[in-house]
């Protein structure tokens, strides 16, 4: 009894005592999961962040939009600058249709298509910008807890070939390297849970913003459309 008691004795309960105690195997999870659980919080950290300056500059940019600003005037401001989201829709569709209009276009239906397709590559590029590295959150947070469930298995496996070896089967023995493993559980919900909230989170507000892009890009290509056929319906009656 004094032997399982001072072997007992030895075992640091403490979360750091339990992690240097653990297997390699075990460590080699833990360490992964916290590592995954930075990689998420940085993440979200840098989503939030850029969500809002996204906001920020959509409600800029459909203000100047809808304030009567002339369309030329707001092409020539922006297509000095790096856009993004519906700056850098409003910039692909001015600069075809200025390209189209030098090269003197004469189909309204061809150029309204090529219109359409430069602001919908535009948008399929914002929306991935959105949407990067939310993939990151959907794996850490649908496999954290298997990965950190793995760790607990060997660590409960290694545990009882430390019972059996030393044939004591006293809570006081039993108990240390049990809650070793089921650590390495704790640190894989740790880990999943924000991935998981976060990406929901995430998920949404990328919808909402693309949702934006998209109602944008519709309403510009009806405004192009009425003024296409207002430049070359007369061409069109001339010749």
């Amino acid at each position: 009894m004094e032997q399982v008691a001072l072997e007992a004795a030895t075992h640091d309960v403490s979360l750091l005592g339990l992690f240097m105690q653990a297997g390699f195997v075990v460590k080699l999870v833990m360490i992964g999961l916290l590592g995954a659980s930075v990689w998420t919080w940085a993440i979200a950290i840098d989503k939030y962040v850029n969500f809002g300056r996204a906001r920020r500059q959509f409600d800029q940019f459909e203000q100047v939009f809808w304030s009567g600003q002339s369309l030329e005037e707001l092409y020539r401001t922006l297509s000095e600058r790096q856009n993004h989201g519906l700056a850098a829709i409003f910039v692909s569709a001015m600069r075809e249709w200025k390209k189209s209009f030098e090269r003197g276009a004469r189909s309204p239906i061809g150029l309204q298509m090529r219109i359409d397709r430069a602001m919908d590559v535009t948008l399929a590029r914002e929306s991935e910008h959105l949407i990067a590295r939310l993939s990151s959150l959907a794996t850490i947070g649908s496999a954290g807890p298997f990965v950190g469930l793995f760790g607990t298995v060997i660590g409960i496996m290694t545990s009882f070939q430390a019972i059996a070896g030393s044939k004591s089967t006293n809570l006081a023995v039993v108990a240390p390297g049990i809650a070793e493993a089921l650590l390495a559980t704790a640190i894989g919900l740790v880990a999943a849970i924000p991935a998981v909230i976060a990406y929901n989170k995430f998920s949404g507000d990328a919808g909402k913003l693309t949702a934006r892009m998209e109602g944008f890009a519709d309403e510009f290509s009806a405004i192009l459309s009425r003024q296409i056929d207002e430049k070359l319906q007369p061409r069109a009656a001339a010749q």
